[in-house]
């Protein structure tokens, strides 16, 4: 198992990525959350096998189709116990 921190850079709020970010999460099999933060990017957390977060990098790198990312930054955390894939406030 391993962990990514990810901060998605672009028009990411507002159309709908946290929720499509849920889905595309589910449907990998992955673990973490998802959140707006205060300068119109998207924070997430990201736990599960090196090809499934492998492909959910690749997702948030493009996003929904309304979104338009810019770029990603990816940093490596330490892997904690897991739940669902969380969409927070």
């Amino acid at each position: 198992m391993i962990r990514r921190r990810v901060v998605v850079h672009g028009d990411v709020q507002g159309v709908g990525f946290r929720w499509n970010a849920r889905a595309e999460a589910e449907r990998l099999g992955v673990t973490g959350w998802v959140r707006n933060r205060p300068d119109a990017t998207v924070e997430a957390e990201v736990q599960g096998t090196v090809d499934a977060v492998q492909r959910m990098l690749d997702w948030l790198s493009h996003g929904p189709r309304h979104a338009r990312v810019d770029s990603i930054e990816v940093s490596e955390v330490p892997a904690e116990g897991s739940g669902p894939f969380e969409v927070r406030e």
